[in-house]
């Protein structure tokens, strides 16, 4: 008789719930994941041939295996009449509709949320656009131009040298905002019956992000200063390069630490030093301090000076690159990254790993129950449930109306 555990029950709170995806790129998509691995039935609708994202190279390749498990594929050619009416159909049994075309886009197909909420009084329309409704509601946004125009590159890059966040911050927040909002609209329509419209925009996504910055300046008076150029409050905290040219970050950000910090490195002419005793003492000495000690860990290893660190329970990180978080301890140990199959490309039908929500429900992680779609793979399957009979997708497949 076996006496191993067996495996709990997948936690997906939103099984059976139904949601339409018209997106592409990143930040549709990543409110699609969401639900998706919620445990919602999310259904991607496809221009004939799949969606142009699939078809990325270079820092874009990533973009659809990494937002689009956990979902089914619908190939829909919305510019044949028969098209869109498949589409409409699919949106009326919908509980949400999630989208992130521009404008006047979704209206054109009567797939706009007056149009389907006629039809469907209690569906939840997600909206994701560069900007919520107001004078800059037609210009065309993408992660670079908010994070240039909301103060984002400002605060990142150096004194006249704005520089954009190393990954798509605004999108897939901005995403992941459009999912909260769903959330709390689907908690609503549990009340009243009915649904509603959600928006979320890239623009006020990016002004979120810095308001801690404009709450700076309304509070104090004095500007925000860009982050390489600016006064840190802490004297200890900042990347030091060590031997064989290896970085690592080190910090003791309180007086307690300080004490520590030095008895551990070996550094009791500084900890003697009535000239540093007191954080703000330290800061304002923080130039000459920083150069003593890069000179006296300048011939110490970055693993020597983590060991030290992680010994002591004082905080420090080592430099790394993205590739490198494959071989991360942690994140294999506590099922961080998932195996996923590819879907398109060159390297179609192989198995790569991808990144799990960061967090977990009843103590689990929520994980991949759905690869990547291939292009129109459910099709069939989901116009089958709309009560599409086999010629009438024949004739529909032939009209070039779906794939």
């Amino acid at each position: 008789m076996s006496t191993q555990t067996p495996s709990p029950a997948p936690i997906r709170p939103l099984a059976g719930l139904k949601v339409l995806e018209f997106t592409h790129m990143v930040m549709g998509p990543t409110c699609g994941m969401v639900l998706a691995d919620l445990g919602a039935e999310v259904i991607k609708l496809e221009p004939i041939g799949g969606e142009n994202t699939r078809r990325l190279v270079g820092a874009g390749a990533g973009f659809f295996p990494m937002f689009n498990r956990n979902k089914k594929s619908v190939e829909v050619n919305l510019h044949h009449p028969d098209g869109a009416e498949v589409a409409r159909r699919l949106a009326a049994s919908a509980d949400v509709v999630i989208e992130n075309f521009k404008p006047g886009t979704m209206a054109k197909y009567g797939l706009d949320y007056a149009a389907l909420a006629a039809v469907n009084p209690r569906l939840i329309y997600v909206s994701h656009k560069g900007f919520l409704p107001g004078p800059y509601e037609h210009r065309t946004a993408l992660d670079e131009v908010v994070q240039m125009m909301g103060g984002l590159a400002y605060m990142t890059g150096r004194p006249g040298d704005p520089l954009r966040a190393g990954t798509s911050v605004n999108d897939i927040m901005g995403g992941l905002f459009g999912a909260i909002g769903t959330l709390g609209a689907l908690v609503q329509r549990g009340i009243t019956g009915r649904g509603m419209e959600v928006q979320s925009a890239l623009f006020e996504n990016n002004v979120f992000l810095v308001g801690q910055h404009m709450l700076q300046y309304a509070v104090t008076g004095q500007a925000a200063a860009p982050m390489p150029a600016r006064h840190s409050p802490w004297a200890i905290y900042d990347v030091f390069t060590v031997a064989e040219g290896e970085q690592i970050f080190l910090a003791a950000v309180s007086d307690a630490q300080w004490k520590v910090f030095c008895q551990v490195l070996d550094l009791p002419d500084l900890a003697a030093d009535p000239a540093l005793a007191s954080n703000n003492q330290r800061v304002a000495k923080r130039p000459r301090l920083l150069a003593t000690l890069r000179e006296r860990f300048a011939h110490r290893s970055a693993a020597d000076l983590a060991a030290v660190m992680e010994g002591a329970g004082l905080p420090y990180a080592p430099i790394r690159r993205p590739e490198d978080l494959y071989d991360d301890p942690h994140l294999l140990a506590t099922g961080g990254l998932a195996d996923i199959v590819l879907a398109d490309g060159e390297r179609a039908g192989q198995t790569v790993q991808t990144t799990l929500f960061p967090f977990t429900l009843d103590g689990q992680r929520l994980g991949v129950h759905l690869q990547p779609p291939r292009h129109g793979e459910h099709t069939d399957e989901q116009l089958a449930r709309l009560g599409y009979g086999d010629a009438e997708r024949a004739a529909l497949r032939q009209a070039g109306a779906i794939a």
